[in-house]
């Protein structure tokens, strides 16, 4: 199965100067965790909520910090058209819950997350999510 027959179509992209408490009310009323970030029609980060708060809120920054301060910009993506199957095995080997999609244009068509993957039946977040989950990930918090 292709990224393209799973993954969400309708996704709300962030813009860099947008101050985190107006991306955190977003978040809050669609109710994820992350977003897209977008500039000029292309991908140049993702702000999850954990970047609110640990680059955030945690750093001493303020509502009104601006997007760009606290995002993550060496991001991580999937193209539409790859296989599912090995779009869940890159999930599982980098510990990401959520890619953004573009398309060969390296435009952003879309976001797939486990639960999209889940939807398809295949078994295969289950797998990726017990990559995902191993200790010692760019990310841990285990020292």
């Amino acid at each position: 199965m292709k990224v393209s027959e799973a993954m969400t179509r309708d996704v709300r992209v962030a813009n860099p100067d947008e101050a985190i408490q107006f991306v955190a009310k977003i978040m809050a009323g669609l109710d994820i965790g992350a977003l897209p970030v977008g500039e000029n029609d292309r991908l140049v980060g993702m702000i999850t909520d954990r970047d609110i708060a640990i680059r955030g809120i945690a750093e001493g920054k303020g509502p009104d910090a601006k997007v760009s301060e606290v995002m993550t910009s060496d991001v991580q993506y999937c193209y539409d058209d790859q296989e599912i199957d090995e779009v869940t095995e890159n999930m599982a080997d980098i510990q990401v819950r959520r890619l953004p999609v573009i398309n060969r244009d390296k435009r952003l068509v879309g976001i797939l997350s486990l639960a999209d993957i889940a939807l398809t039946g295949d078994g295969q977040a289950g797998e990726a999510l017990s990559g995902i989950s191993r200790p010692g990930g760019e990310h841990s918090q285990t020292i």
